[in-house]
């Protein structure tokens, strides 16, 4: 009888053993079941934001674009050609006549040169100035304002900003890195003084100019485009320039016309180079073209770079895919004026596809680009599918890249030459 409950213990023992491992496994199934639900609704969650995010940003873009449609249906042909212009002018504060181009004549931006500024503070109170006209005009379009802020020899308010180094020192001791650190500190103390457009980095090749990064076409691409990513993160909108590159040629072409000698095959394995693997790697939206005033005869026997249809067209913008805004090199250079009046020279920049004229120095001659452009199209001579193809790119670009048009000039005496980026500059020992 012992025998017999002793059997029946074991049984009940055993059978109480089994049941709990069934629920452990139950409540294993169920709880790895819950598990996977939630990864699965936590993934389906990041999916769904992922999606929003996206949604949002196809909603903003679809906006702006159908903003910047709205607008091209209101605008006057003069308010369009205004946009297709840049301007420079003398003083450090805002003239009588720069007002009337600003607020008649609809001008898309202005440059400064060292004749408009004595200090980090008078420059943002100018910047500022001139942002206030453009706000006032009938859409609201911000101003580009440029500089030609390279480093070295090219530094505009010299003695106030900090010492960016050439491009050639760059270029021969700086890491990669190195110049980007130094294009985000050059764009943040442009950024505090209200300049959204640095016209660097120069791309062309040459051992000797100091505003080359050298006569490695991969090494001048690749510090190129660390500049416009240094730049841009700044808030600042880089230029490659001189388009197709002026590495080859001796002559200055503020002075007088040259031609580069070189076939196609040349060009685009070195000079062109630079510039095509940036257009490919980085957002066209982020960077300018500017084009140079000599001639390529492999391309255009006739015509300089900046009025030529097939360099421009053909070239940057089929071949190599550009799809952002070209400008020009200053139009009063003497491989220009020389041989183009200033009424003609505009229309012919536009006709070969430019998208913004710039005029750096005298006032007549500005009237001269902008009234000539404006009499070319009522007379049939550019077509005005042209002029709104440019219009279109220079809106949709303010309305991408320019958010603030207003600076605080205080800040912008302790930001440009701060000791931090002066020790910084002077730690890397590029002299």
């Amino acid at each position: 009888m012992k025998k017999k409950y002793t059997y029946l213990s074991l049984f009940f023992i055993a059978l109480l053993a089994f049941l709990t491992v069934v629920l452990i496994q139950l409540n294993r199934g169920t709880t790895n079941e819950k598990t996977e639900k939630s990864v699965a609704s936590d993934q389906s969650e990041d999916i769904m934001k992922e999606k929003d995010r996206d949604n949002k940003a196809k909603t903003d873009i679809t906006s702006k674009n159908e903003k910047v449609e709205k607008m091209l249906e209101k605008m006057t042909l003069e308010e369009k050609v205004g946009q297709l212009m840049m301007i420079g002018f003398s003083g450090t504060e805002k003239s009588t006549e720069v007002q009337e181009f600003i607020e008649e004549k609809h001008i898309g931006g202005m440059i400064y040169f060292d004749r408009n500024m004595s200090s980090p503070k008078q420059v943002a109170e100018l910047s500022n100035s001139l942002q206030e006209s453009a706000e006032g005009s009938r859409f609201s379009l911000p101003l580009m304002v440029a500089i030609d802020q390279e480093g070295g020899a090219i530094t505009r308010m010299r003695e106030q900003v900090s010492p960016i180094p050439s491009q050639q020192k760059l270029g021969e001791k700086a890491t990669a890195d190195e110049v980007y650190q130094v294009a985000k500190l050059n764009g943040r103390e442009l950024e505090s003084m209200g300049i959204n457009l640095n016209f660097a980095p120069v791309l062309d090749l040459s051992k000797k100019d100091s505003r080359s990064f050298g006569t490695d076409p991969k090494k001048v691409h690749q510090y190129g485009e660390k500049v416009i990513e240094g730049l841009n993160e700044a808030s600042v909108t880089g230029a490659l320039k001189h388009f197709p590159g002026n590495g080859r040629s001796e002559i200055d072409p503020h002075v007088e016309t040259s031609s580069v000698e070189a076939n196609q095959l040349d060009l685009e394995n070195s000079d062109i180079y630079p510039f095509k693997e940036i257009i490919k790697e980085v957002d066209n939206d982020k960077f300018f073209m500017m084009v140079t005033h000599i001639k390529y005869p492999a391309y255009d026997k006739e015509k300089p770079a900046s009025l030529s249809k097939v360099i421009i067209e053909d070239l940057l913008r089929e071949k190599l895919g550009y799809k952002g805004i070209v400008i020009t090199d200053d139009m009063e250079m003497g491989a220009v004026k020389n041989y183009f009046s200033f009424k003609d020279m505009g229309k012919e920049a536009i006709l070969a596809g430019v998208d913004i004229v710039l005029v750096c120095h005298e006032h007549p001659h500005q009237l001269e680009v902008y009234n000539g452009i404006i009499d070319a199209v009522k007379k049939g001579e550019i077509p005005m599918e042209r002029i709104d193809e440019s219009t279109k790119r220079v809106l949709t670009y303010k309305l991408n890249n320019i958010q603030q048009t207003t600076v605080d000039p205080e800040q912008a005496a302790k930001v440009v030459k701060s000791p931090e980026s002066v020790d910084y500059i002077n730690g890397l020992g590029l002299e």
